[in-house]
Protein backbone atom coordinates (compact mmCIF):
# COMPACT_ATOMS: atom_id res chain seq x y z
CA UNK A 1 0.00 0.00 0.00
CA UNK A 2 2.66 2.27 0.56
CA UNK A 3 3.32 2.84 -3.37
CA UNK A 4 -0.66 3.86 -4.06
CA UNK A 5 -0.61 6.34 -5.66
CA UNK A 6 -3.70 8.78 -7.69
CA UNK A 7 -3.23 10.51 -11.09
CA UNK A 8 -4.28 14.41 -9.88
CA UNK A 9 -5.06 16.58 -13.15
CA UNK A 10 -5.26 20.54 -12.58
CA UNK A 11 -6.98 22.23 -15.69
CA UNK A 12 -6.53 26.12 -15.65
CA UNK A 13 -7.11 28.64 -18.45
CA UNK A 14 -3.67 28.45 -19.52
CA UNK A 15 -1.64 25.47 -18.75
CA UNK A 16 -3.15 21.61 -18.02
CA UNK A 17 -0.88 19.81 -15.39
CA UNK A 18 -0.65 15.90 -15.11
CA UNK A 19 0.89 14.71 -11.49
CA UNK A 20 0.86 11.61 -9.32
CA UNK A 21 -0.44 11.48 -5.93
CA UNK A 22 1.15 9.57 -3.83
CA UNK A 23 -0.68 8.67 -0.65
CA UNK A 24 2.01 7.68 1.80
CA UNK A 25 4.38 10.58 0.94
CA UNK A 26 1.77 13.11 0.60
CA UNK A 27 3.91 14.83 -2.57
CA UNK A 28 2.93 15.41 -6.00
CA UNK A 29 5.78 13.57 -9.08
CA UNK A 30 6.16 13.66 -12.41
CA UNK A 31 4.13 17.03 -13.21
CA UNK A 32 3.82 17.17 -16.42
CA UNK A 33 2.88 21.06 -18.42
CA UNK A 34 1.02 21.60 -21.74
CA UNK A 35 -1.11 24.57 -23.04
CA UNK A 36 -4.80 24.12 -22.33
CA UNK A 37 -6.31 23.34 -25.88
CA UNK A 38 -8.57 25.78 -25.24
CA UNK A 39 -9.90 29.79 -25.76
CA UNK A 40 -6.33 30.98 -25.16
CA UNK A 41 -5.22 28.87 -28.26
CA UNK A 42 -7.95 29.03 -30.30
CA UNK A 43 -9.79 32.51 -29.25
CA UNK A 44 -13.11 33.24 -31.47
CA UNK A 45 -13.62 29.39 -31.77
CA UNK A 46 -17.47 28.46 -30.98
CA UNK A 47 -17.43 27.00 -27.45
CA UNK A 48 -18.83 23.53 -28.22
CA UNK A 49 -15.34 23.00 -30.26
CA UNK A 50 -12.97 24.21 -27.60
CA UNK A 51 -15.50 21.99 -24.84
CA UNK A 52 -14.68 18.84 -27.29
CA UNK A 53 -10.95 19.91 -27.84
CA UNK A 54 -10.43 20.14 -23.88
CA UNK A 55 -11.69 17.15 -22.63
CA UNK A 56 -10.65 15.28 -25.23
CA UNK A 57 -6.46 16.55 -24.18
CA UNK A 58 -7.67 15.55 -20.82
CA UNK A 59 -8.82 12.23 -21.64
CA UNK A 60 -5.91 11.45 -23.64
CA UNK A 61 -3.40 12.90 -21.34
CA UNK A 62 -4.89 11.49 -17.94
CA UNK A 63 -5.01 7.76 -19.62
CA UNK A 64 -0.85 8.29 -20.21
CA UNK A 65 -0.76 9.32 -16.92
CA UNK A 66 -2.78 6.41 -15.40
CA UNK A 67 -0.73 4.30 -17.51
CA UNK A 68 2.14 5.62 -15.74
CA UNK A 69 1.03 5.70 -12.16
CA UNK A 70 -0.27 2.66 -12.17
CA UNK A 71 -3.18 5.10 -10.45
CA UNK A 72 -6.50 3.18 -8.99
CA UNK A 73 -8.72 6.79 -9.31
CA UNK A 74 -8.24 10.86 -11.09
CA UNK A 75 -9.25 13.58 -9.37
CA UNK A 76 -9.61 16.40 -12.01
CA UNK A 77 -9.44 19.98 -10.58
CA UNK A 78 -10.98 22.52 -12.57
CA UNK A 79 -11.05 26.33 -13.92
CA UNK A 80 -14.55 26.86 -12.83
CA UNK A 81 -17.98 26.10 -10.97
CA UNK A 82 -18.96 22.57 -10.74
CA UNK A 83 -21.39 20.10 -9.51
CA UNK A 84 -21.35 17.74 -6.48
CA UNK A 85 -22.05 15.13 -9.59
CA UNK A 86 -19.41 16.41 -11.64
CA UNK A 87 -21.02 18.68 -14.33
CA UNK A 88 -18.72 21.63 -15.26
CA UNK A 89 -21.46 24.47 -15.52
CA UNK A 90 -19.36 26.73 -17.27
CA UNK A 91 -15.30 27.53 -17.49
CA UNK A 92 -15.04 31.10 -19.29
CA UNK A 93 -10.94 30.92 -18.66
CA UNK A 94 -11.09 27.78 -20.74
CA UNK A 95 -13.52 27.26 -22.97
CA UNK A 96 -15.13 30.73 -22.64
CA UNK A 97 -19.06 30.93 -22.85
CA UNK A 98 -21.74 30.55 -22.39
CA UNK A 99 -22.39 27.22 -23.26
CA UNK A 100 -23.86 24.14 -22.20
CA UNK A 101 -22.94 21.87 -19.15
CA UNK A 102 -20.58 19.28 -19.75
CA UNK A 103 -20.85 15.59 -17.85
CA UNK A 104 -16.90 16.02 -17.32
CA UNK A 105 -16.79 13.50 -15.08
CA UNK A 106 -19.32 11.15 -16.65
CA UNK A 107 -17.11 11.92 -19.99
CA UNK A 108 -14.05 10.74 -18.42
CA UNK A 109 -15.33 7.79 -16.40
CA UNK A 110 -16.62 6.20 -19.71
CA UNK A 111 -12.85 7.15 -21.44
CA UNK A 112 -11.01 5.79 -18.47
CA UNK A 113 -12.35 3.11 -17.05
CA UNK A 114 -11.49 4.27 -13.19
CA UNK A 115 -13.35 6.22 -10.56
CA UNK A 116 -13.25 10.18 -11.24
CA UNK A 117 -13.92 12.96 -9.16
CA UNK A 118 -14.05 16.76 -10.64
CA UNK A 119 -13.96 19.40 -8.38
CA UNK A 120 -13.27 23.25 -8.66
CA UNK A 121 -9.92 24.23 -8.53
CA UNK A 122 -10.04 26.20 -5.77
CA UNK A 123 -12.13 23.77 -3.92
CA UNK A 124 -9.34 21.27 -4.65
CA UNK A 125 -6.52 23.69 -4.12
CA UNK A 126 -8.10 24.51 -0.43
CA UNK A 127 -7.29 21.04 1.05
CA UNK A 128 -3.90 21.70 0.87
CA UNK A 129 -3.82 24.72 3.52
CA UNK A 130 -6.05 23.11 6.09
CA UNK A 131 -3.96 23.08 8.94
CA UNK A 132 -5.72 19.58 11.30
CA UNK A 133 -3.86 22.08 14.54
CA UNK A 134 -5.34 25.19 13.03
CA UNK A 135 -8.86 25.16 12.30
CA UNK A 136 -9.84 28.64 11.86
CA UNK A 137 -11.88 29.39 8.74
CA UNK A 138 -9.98 31.22 5.40
CA UNK A 139 -11.20 32.23 2.45
CA UNK A 140 -8.23 31.14 -0.43
CA UNK A 141 -8.07 33.69 -3.14
CA UNK A 142 -6.49 32.59 -6.97
CA UNK A 143 -5.42 35.43 -8.93
CA UNK A 144 -4.51 33.65 -12.14
CA UNK A 145 -5.74 33.48 -15.94
CA UNK A 146 -9.21 34.39 -13.98
CA UNK A 147 -10.41 34.66 -10.55
CA UNK A 148 -11.63 32.78 -8.03
CA UNK A 149 -12.43 31.87 -4.44
CA UNK A 150 -13.59 29.45 -1.78
CA UNK A 151 -14.49 29.98 2.04
CA UNK A 152 -13.17 26.78 4.03
CA UNK A 153 -15.37 26.29 7.17
CA UNK A 154 -15.64 23.91 10.15
CA UNK A 155 -14.37 21.30 8.36
CA UNK A 156 -16.18 21.81 4.16
CA UNK A 157 -15.77 24.05 1.63
CA UNK A 158 -18.98 26.18 1.86
CA UNK A 159 -21.18 25.16 -1.83
CA UNK A 160 -24.25 24.25 -2.53
CA UNK A 161 -24.78 21.02 -4.68
CA UNK A 162 -24.95 22.93 -7.75
CA UNK A 163 -21.66 24.00 -7.66
CA UNK A 164 -22.52 27.77 -6.24
CA UNK A 165 -20.48 29.68 -4.28
CA UNK A 166 -16.77 30.76 -4.25
CA UNK A 167 -16.63 32.56 -7.81
CA UNK A 168 -15.90 36.00 -6.20
CA UNK A 169 -14.24 36.52 -9.63
CA UNK A 170 -17.83 37.00 -11.45
CA UNK A 171 -19.00 39.57 -9.42
CA UNK A 172 -20.14 43.32 -10.83
CA UNK A 173 -17.71 45.69 -9.68
CA UNK A 174 -18.44 47.90 -12.28
CA UNK A 175 -21.81 48.08 -13.98
CA UNK A 176 -21.23 50.38 -16.98
CA UNK A 177 -21.80 49.58 -20.54
CA UNK A 178 -18.52 49.87 -21.58
CA UNK A 179 -17.04 48.13 -18.70
CA UNK A 180 -14.11 46.35 -19.70
CA UNK A 181 -15.08 42.51 -20.75
CA UNK A 182 -14.95 39.24 -18.71
CA UNK A 183 -14.17 35.61 -20.37
CA UNK A 184 -17.54 34.58 -19.74
CA UNK A 185 -19.15 37.23 -22.30
CA UNK A 186 -20.05 39.59 -19.19
CA UNK A 187 -18.51 42.97 -18.24
CA UNK A 188 -17.18 44.49 -15.51
CA UNK A 189 -16.70 41.52 -13.27
CA UNK A 190 -13.85 41.30 -10.95
CA UNK A 191 -11.77 38.64 -12.66
CA UNK A 192 -11.75 41.62 -16.05
CA UNK A 193 -10.76 44.22 -14.00
CA UNK A 194 -8.05 41.78 -11.45
CA UNK A 195 -6.92 38.75 -13.15
CA UNK A 196 -3.70 38.40 -14.55
CA UNK A 197 -5.60 38.83 -17.72
CA UNK A 198 -7.57 41.76 -16.60
CA UNK A 199 -4.18 43.35 -15.55
CA UNK A 200 -2.70 43.03 -18.25
CA UNK A 201 -5.73 44.59 -20.08
CA UNK A 202 -6.14 47.54 -17.76
CA UNK A 203 -2.62 48.31 -18.06
CA UNK A 204 -2.78 48.16 -22.20
CA UNK A 205 -5.89 50.60 -22.13
CA UNK A 206 -3.73 53.27 -19.34
CA UNK A 207 -1.30 53.40 -22.17
CA UNK A 208 -3.61 54.32 -24.64
CA UNK A 209 -5.44 56.94 -22.49
CA UNK A 210 -2.16 58.44 -21.60
CA UNK A 211 0.63 57.92 -24.01
CA UNK A 212 3.06 59.96 -22.45
CA UNK A 213 3.00 58.47 -19.10
CA UNK A 214 3.81 55.05 -20.78
CA UNK A 215 6.98 56.41 -22.46
CA UNK A 216 8.19 57.44 -19.22
CA UNK A 217 7.52 54.11 -17.61
CA UNK A 218 9.76 51.13 -17.49
CA UNK A 219 7.13 49.10 -19.69
CA UNK A 220 7.68 51.08 -22.87
CA UNK A 221 11.20 50.02 -22.94
CA UNK A 222 10.33 46.09 -23.13
CA UNK A 223 7.06 46.93 -25.10
CA UNK A 224 7.22 50.10 -27.10
CA UNK A 225 3.82 49.02 -28.66
CA UNK A 226 1.53 48.77 -25.68
CA UNK A 227 -0.16 45.84 -27.78
CA UNK A 228 2.94 43.94 -26.95
CA UNK A 229 3.41 44.54 -23.52
CA UNK A 230 3.03 40.83 -21.65
CA UNK A 231 2.62 39.78 -17.87
CA UNK A 232 6.39 39.12 -17.35
CA UNK A 233 7.11 42.88 -18.02
CA UNK A 234 3.68 43.93 -15.96
CA UNK A 235 4.73 41.77 -12.80
CA UNK A 236 9.00 43.03 -13.62
CA UNK A 237 8.11 46.51 -13.72
CA UNK A 238 5.46 46.49 -10.46
CA UNK A 239 8.34 44.97 -8.92
CA UNK A 240 10.42 47.96 -9.28
CA UNK A 241 8.37 49.64 -8.52
CA UNK A 242 7.00 51.36 -11.88
CA UNK A 243 4.76 53.92 -10.65
CA UNK A 244 3.23 53.69 -13.81
CA UNK A 245 2.86 49.91 -14.06
CA UNK A 246 2.07 50.35 -10.16
CA UNK A 247 -1.43 52.44 -10.87
CA UNK A 248 -2.30 50.57 -13.53
CA UNK A 249 -2.46 46.81 -11.26
CA UNK A 250 -3.54 48.80 -8.59
CA UNK A 251 -7.11 49.32 -10.38
CA UNK A 252 -8.01 45.70 -10.02
CA UNK A 253 -6.39 45.37 -6.57
CA UNK A 254 -8.72 48.00 -5.02
CA UNK A 255 -11.83 46.11 -6.86
CA UNK A 256 -10.65 43.10 -5.26
CA UNK A 257 -10.18 44.72 -2.07
CA UNK A 258 -13.92 46.17 -1.90
CA UNK A 259 -14.75 41.92 -2.73
CA UNK A 260 -12.87 40.66 0.52
CA UNK A 261 -14.33 43.28 2.19
CA UNK A 262 -17.73 41.81 0.97
CA UNK A 263 -16.79 38.72 2.39
CA UNK A 264 -15.65 40.00 5.39
CA UNK A 265 -18.59 42.21 6.62
CA UNK A 266 -21.25 39.28 5.16
CA UNK A 267 -19.64 35.97 6.69
CA UNK A 268 -16.90 37.15 9.16
CA UNK A 269 -13.82 35.44 7.54
CA UNK A 270 -10.71 36.81 8.85
CA UNK A 271 -7.96 35.24 6.98
CA UNK A 272 -7.15 35.92 3.04
CA UNK A 273 -4.68 32.88 1.07
CA UNK A 274 -3.54 34.06 -2.06
CA UNK A 275 -2.25 32.02 -4.68
CA UNK A 276 -2.05 32.17 -8.18
CA UNK A 277 0.39 32.88 -10.98
CA UNK A 278 -0.03 36.31 -11.14
CA UNK A 279 -0.48 37.28 -7.49
CA UNK A 280 2.61 34.75 -6.39
CA UNK A 281 4.70 36.49 -9.15
CA UNK A 282 4.20 39.75 -7.74
CA UNK A 283 4.71 37.96 -4.31
CA UNK A 284 5.06 40.10 -1.30
CA UNK A 285 4.67 43.18 -3.41
CA UNK A 286 1.27 42.17 -4.40
CA UNK A 287 0.13 41.54 -0.51
CA UNK A 288 1.65 45.17 0.22
CA UNK A 289 -0.64 46.31 -2.23
CA UNK A 290 -3.68 44.47 -1.58
CA UNK A 291 -3.50 45.05 2.37
CA UNK A 292 -2.55 48.97 1.76
CA UNK A 293 -5.86 49.14 0.26
CA UNK A 294 -8.02 46.81 2.59
CA UNK A 295 -6.29 49.59 5.56
CA UNK A 296 -7.70 52.30 3.21
CA UNK A 297 -11.23 50.88 2.33
CA UNK A 298 -11.61 49.51 6.10
CA UNK A 299 -13.37 46.33 7.43
CA UNK A 300 -16.13 47.24 10.30
CA UNK A 301 -14.85 46.11 13.38
CA UNK A 302 -11.31 45.36 12.77
CA UNK A 303 -8.64 47.21 14.08
CA UNK A 304 -6.00 49.07 11.51
CA UNK A 305 -3.61 45.92 13.17
CA UNK A 306 -6.00 43.65 12.60
CA UNK A 307 -6.54 44.37 8.89
CA UNK A 308 -2.87 43.71 8.42
CA UNK A 309 -2.93 40.35 9.19
CA UNK A 310 -5.67 39.23 6.82
CA UNK A 311 -3.73 38.55 3.90
CA UNK A 312 -1.26 35.64 3.56
CA UNK A 313 0.64 34.69 0.51
CA UNK A 314 0.11 30.66 -0.29
CA UNK A 315 2.94 28.23 -1.29
CA UNK A 316 5.58 29.57 -3.83
CA UNK A 317 4.90 26.95 -6.57
CA UNK A 318 1.81 26.23 -8.51
CA UNK A 319 1.31 22.77 -7.28
CA UNK A 320 -1.81 23.70 -4.75
CA UNK A 321 -4.49 22.14 -7.13
CA UNK A 322 -2.03 18.96 -7.69
CA UNK A 323 -1.56 18.54 -3.88
CA UNK A 324 -5.52 19.51 -2.79
CA UNK A 325 -6.43 17.04 -5.35
CA UNK A 326 -4.20 14.29 -4.10
CA UNK A 327 -5.63 14.98 -0.47
CA UNK A 328 -9.54 15.30 -1.49
CA UNK A 329 -8.73 11.79 -2.79
CA UNK A 330 -7.16 9.89 -0.31
CA UNK A 331 -9.86 11.65 2.25
CA UNK A 332 -12.67 10.07 -0.22
CA UNK A 333 -12.16 7.11 -1.51
CA UNK A 334 -10.21 3.91 -0.54
CA UNK A 335 -6.12 4.36 -1.60
CA UNK A 336 -5.92 2.18 -4.13
CA UNK A 337 -3.50 -1.10 -4.59
CA UNK A 338 -1.02 -0.30 -6.48
CA UNK A 339 -1.26 -1.98 -10.30
CA UNK A 340 0.01 -5.54 -10.60
CA UNK A 341 2.97 -5.94 -12.56
CA UNK A 342 2.27 -6.62 -16.24
CA UNK A 343 2.91 -9.90 -16.95
CA UNK A 344 5.05 -11.64 -19.86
Amino acid sequence: MSDAAFTVIDLGGTTLRTARYGVADDAVTDVRRVPTDGIAGHPGRPVAELQARVLDQVAALAAEAVARHGSGAVCVSFAGPVTADGRALAAPTVWGGPGEQVAVRQRLEERLGLPVVVVNDLTAAVWRYVDPADDRPFCLITVSSGIGNKVYRAGEVLLDTEGHGGEIGHWTVDPSPDAAPCDCGGRGHLGALASGRGALAAARRAALADPAGYARSALAASAPDPELLDNRALVAAVRAGDAFATAAVRVGITALATAITAVFTSIGIRRYVLIGGFALALGARYAELLTAELERLGCFGLTPEEVRQMVVLGAEDDDSGLIGAGRLLAATLPAPAPAPAPTR
